[in-house]
């Protein structure tokens, strides 16, 4: 078993794992933060993406003792402060760009480390970053849309592909 520490959506957590313990399993299992999902086993869904130290991550390819130290951010964490939905979630609400939601913790926490680094995306780069991230329900239109809106751009243009 190995000692991990970490700071998780701003709140220190600690726990014993064994060496395979995946990210997620330590979020999911040990500190019941369910919003990030396990959709693929595979690593190709992108339903497991968490922030770590500010990158984007998938957390069912990184084990939990590689997280030690970090700076963890999970969907849990994605709200402002007075618990109302962040600008990104309120897009994806406004903009209808989830259905059944099981992809959706991924979608919000990729479109916020798109952002981060590209504050205003074309609807092609939005696309591209996504590809990392499967959606069996939307068509990624609304998707697309709520990312664009979040970004603060004009989304009425955006075709329908």
């Amino acid at each position: 078993m190995t000692s991990v520490k970490m700071t998780v959506n701003g709140r220190e957590v600690s726990g014993e794992v064994e060496g395979r313990t995946l990210l997620v399993q330590f979020l999911r299992d040990g500190q019941g933060l369910t919003g990030t999902h396990v959709g693929c086993d595979t690593s190709q869904c992108g339903a497991c993406v968490v922030h770590v130290d500010g990158e984007a991550v998938k957390a069912c390819t990184m084990l939990a003792a590689e997280a030690d130290g970090a700076q963890v951010r999970t969907i849990e964490g994605m709200a402002n402060e007075d618990g109302s939905l962040s600008t990104i979630q309120q897009a994806f609400q406004d903009h209808h760009g989830l259905q059944c939601g099981y992809c959706t913790p991924g979608m919000v926490m990729s479109a916020a480390a798109l952002l981060k680094d590209n504050p205003k995306p074309s609807e092609h780069e939005v696309r591209e970053y996504l590809e990392g991230n499967i959606c069996r329900c939307t068509g990624y239109h609304n998707i697309v849309k709520a990312i664009m809106a979040a970004s603060g751009q004009d989304v009425s243009r955006i075709a329908a592909e």
